[in-house]
């Protein structure tokens, strides 16, 4: 069996919050032990209410999918109709718009997990009839994930600047 077979991508919930909140705390000290902290800071989503607030408002009003492997969650990712900032205009058409998306990084690294929910993300937008995915990511340090956004057939759109005036972004788009 490969690792991608031991992968089940399943509806999340409410109940996922607390799952998904520890693999954004586990990304964050993943890339602080890198040094790159330019995307999320040094400092656990557990203990930012903010980060909290943002993921629970995409959870309960998005279409969350959780990435299990043997189980466990593995990964995570939010699907809406649109950006849900007013710093990235709206698209001129019917979307799917990609947030919070996470990957344990310790136990799961190397399988595959952001991939495949990528993937997943790419037939539930078509499956729901819609032509156009997008994403946005931090576009800062050394463009590592702009680059992997790339390597999942995204291309890059627009950059802007996040809300608080100096994090660099960049929005990606996929036609399906």
């Amino acid at each position: 069996m490969t690792d991608t077979e031991a992968m089940r991508i399943r509806r999340g919930g409410v109940d996922d919050i607390p799952a998904i909140i520890a693999l954004f705390d586990g990304a964050v000290e993943w890339l602080a032990a890198q040094g790159r902290t330019g995307q999320w800071g040094t400092k656990p989503w557990s203990g930012n209410p903010r980060a909290v607030a943002m993921v629970e408002k995409y959870v309960t009003t998005g279409e969350p999918w959780i990435a299990e492997i043997d189980g466990a969650v593995a990964g995570t990712l939010t699907l809406t109709d649109g950006p849900g900032g007013d710093y990235i205009p709206e698209a001129d058409e019917p979307e799917r718009y990609i947030h919070i998306l996470a990957a344990d990084r310790t136990r799961h690294a190397g399988r595959g997990v952001g991939r495949a929910l990528l993937a997943h993300a790419v037939e539930e937008t078509r499956r729901q009839g819609v032509s156009l995915l997008r994403v946005d990511c931090y576009a800062g340090d050394d463009g590592k994930l702009v680059a992997y956004y790339e390597s999942n057939g995204f291309t890059p759109t627009e950059p802007f600047t996040g809300p608080d005036g100096t994090w660099p972004g960049q929005v990606l788009a996929r036609r399906v």
